[in-house]
């Protein structure tokens, strides 16, 4: 992926964002996704050595398209302003989110790499709750590993209860890991730092690595 050509493509698509404007652009559109799919490929290709689970997805499989959803909300642009791709268990339970890998690209501080569990429905929310009041140490020792305090020093983010939820008590040590409601750590990083890099498709790779350990306790638990 050329990325200051993917970059300058989406501002320009982030000032023009109407079908007027991407569709007589839409082949440099299909070069850019192309480019994306194989860096996609390679990351996919090389995390299956990291997280076997992995295996049996395909790159075009990890991709989300560019066409926002606007059916629910007042933002009516019909194109998003970066490309991503999420990497999860090709065996997923249907109906419920299973935990996984995600990078995103795109210019005015749009790149990040994370993962995690966004969305964890009741039942999953109660069982990584349930672990964390029986075996905290564990998931204390995953977060402060070096590999993981390298690309992810904040933890885990995400929505909070502002209270411990029902069932706990406010003393309770673990408090504040107990409020979580979406399990993932993220990292971005500025457009300047971005572009600078002199291998990005392997900074990237690293970044999701250092996630395996949280996505492997996800799936554990949940």
């Amino acid at each position: 992926m050329r990325l200051p050509k993917l970059f300058d493509y989406l501002r320009q698509l982030a000032r023009h964002n109407e079908r007027d404007w991407f569709l007589p652009r839409k082949a440099t559109y299909d070069e850019l996704r192309a480019d994306f799919e194989q860096d996609v490929a390679f990351w996919l290709t090389e995390l299956i050595q990291t997280d076997p689970a992995l295996a049996g997805l395909t790159a075009r499989k990890c991709l989300f398209r560019i066409y926002r959803d606007v059916r629910f909300s007042k933002n009516k642009d019909p194109y998003k302003t970066h490309f991503s791709a999420f990497f999860a268990s090709a065996s997923r339970v249907p109906g419920q989110e299973q935990p996984g890998y995600y990078v995103q690209l795109g210019p005015n501080n749009q790149t990040l790499i994370g993962g995690g569990l966004f969305a964890p429905d009741k039942e999953q929310l109660a069982r990584i709750r349930q672990e964390i009041d029986y075996s905290a140490p564990a998931l204390h020792q995953l977060l402060a590993a070096p590999a993981f305090r390298q690309f992810y020093p904040q933890g885990l983010s995400g929505e909070r209860l502002k209270r411990v939820p029902q069932g706990y008590e406010a003393t309770h040590p673990e408090a504040e890991l107990l409020k979580v409601k979406s399990c993932i750590a993220s990292q971005s990083r500025p457009d300047a730092e971005v572009l600078a890099l002199p291998d990005y498709r392997a900074h990237v790779l690293e970044g999701l690595r250092a996630l395996h350990p949280l996505v492997g306790w996800l799936r554990e638990v949940g």
